[in-house]
């Protein structure tokens, strides 16, 4: 397994996370700001969003390995606190540095948004955010799997992975790594076994669609005869459905995508929007910003809303 040597000592809970009073907080926050960023974060215990925040919070804290510090207050025991910062609801996550507030938000938040926020933070610091060393080995693998170094890439995933658990990026990559091994079940028992908390990140919704598509380009047929039938009978959606998943198990998105869009525009009920639902499938599958996805949303939105 590619090691990365990532990993440093990191400090003590106790001096990454604490509770905080109105008599403590000065020293706690404003005081202990002047050198490392610190993180506030204001709840309740009768708070449910609280009690799914804070510990995603922590978690994000200690990764960070003390660029960034956090205090907890108890906003039933710290009125006047959360008066004077006029916190109106909670959770409220404040950060402080040189003791003045430099970001900010309320309510729960995914644990990527959340890594995203204290990654500001500490960049807010002046310190250099765990994650852009992953980010950079993340960016590694996927150039490997680019290249077709899948079983490279997928080791170097693993290696983000037990540094970072919950990176998303690095996991969507294992799976997808997997995928292009022709490792289909075991992109699959990953998938059911991601964390909960990056289950719905972007990039497992993406390696998700991809390996629904590669199960139906194991039992694709000829793009030829495909193409044949459909010629002689531009109606049969079955035969044009088809063909538009051999394209794909071809690599030919963008004629798949073409041959959806006409099947869509000829019925779009048919098979209980097949055409639709294998659309929403490629755009999922592939990069937001790649043209086919750009072009091919276009063009079946004017159909949608025609």
């Amino acid at each position: 397994m590619t090691d990365l040597n990532l990993s440093t000592a990191a400090p003590a809970d106790a001096d990454l996370i604490k509770d905080t009073t109105e008599a403590t907080f000065m020293a706690d926050v404003v005081d202990a700001s002047q050198t490392v960023p610190v993180i506030v974060d204001f709840w309740a215990p009768w708070c449910g969003p609280c009690k799914t925040l804070g510990p995603m919070l922590e978690d994000a804290v200690r990764a960070a390995k003390g660029a960034v510090k956090m205090v907890k207050v108890n906003v039933d025991q710290a009125q006047n606190i959360a008066g004077q910062l006029q916190i109106q609801s909670i959770p409220t996550v404040y950060a402080f540095y040189k003791g003045q507030p430099v970001d900010g938000f309320q309510g729960a938040l995914p644990q990527s948004e959340i890594k995203a926020f204290v990654d500001r933070v500490v960049k807010a610091g002046g310190g250099e955010a765990p994650g852009d060393t992953l980010a950079d080995a993340v960016a590694a693998a996927e150039e490997m799997l680019a290249e077709g170094a899948a079983t490279d890439a997928a080791q170097t995933f693993a290696a983000i992975l037990e540094e970072d658990p919950m990176n998303a990026p690095a996991y969507g990559g294992m799976v997808r790594s997997h995928i292009a091994m022709g490792a289909l079940d075991q992109a699959e028992a990953l998938l059911n076994g991601a964390p909960i908390e990056i289950s719905k990140a972007p990039e497992l919704e993406a390696a998700h669609a991809q390996l629904q598509l590669a199960h139906q380009a194991a039992d694709a047929g000829p793009v030829a005869e495909l193409t044949e039938k459909v010629e002689a009978n531009p109606d049969d959606h079955q035969a044009r459905f088809d063909l538009a998943q051999a394209l794909y198990a071809h690599d030919n998105a963008e004629a798949a995508v073409e041959h959806l869009l006409e099947l869509f525009r000829r019925d779009r009920e048919w098979n209980e929007g097949a055409a639709k639902t294998q659309l929403f499938t490629i755009f999922e599958a592939l990069k937001p910003n790649e043209p086919v996805v750009l072009n091919g949303r276009r063009k079946l939105s004017s159909m949608i809303f025609a």
